[in-house]
């Protein structure tokens, strides 16, 4: 079976790396979901939801750390779309009493990581011209 060559660029890289930090996330959603909640101030649950939230964030783990692997340059722009527009949701929830400001804190890293990958974007297509 012939593997394929996987073509390192700085936007794989930055998409892999989201993808890895989702996974951990998901993962301590589904299982010791407390421990995140905890450290963003929400008090503990024993409801399910949270652990249903993991696995999708486990899911999407999976495609963002596959797509990184397949060099899907289109999907880590689309990602870049959502990821940017995470935070103002998140603020717009605490702005109406609907959630703790530390939940702000994740809508950032998703903003970072969205602005990793566009840079990266941008730095690989400037790369890719010829000179």
């Amino acid at each position: 079976m012939m593997r394929k060559e996987i073509r390192v660029s700085r936007a794989a890289t930055s998409i892999l790396v989201f993808g890895v930090y989702l996974a951990v996330v998901g993962a301590v959603l589904l299982f010791v979901p407390n421990v995140l909640l905890g450290l963003l101030g929400f008090p503990p649950t024993n409801e399910v939801w949270i652990r249903v939230t993991g696995v999708l964030v486990l899911f999407l783990a999976y495609y963002f750390v596959q797509s990184a692997r397949a060099g899907t340059a289109d999907f880590w722009r689309w990602t870049t779309h959502v990821r940017f527009a995470l935070i103002f949701i998140f603020t717009a929830m605490v702005l109406l009493g609907l959630a703790r400001p530390s939940l702000i804190l994740l809508g950032a890293a998703d903003f970072l990581g969205a602005l990793w990958t566009t840079l990266a974007l941008r730095a690989d297509q400037a790369a890719r011209k010829p000179a």
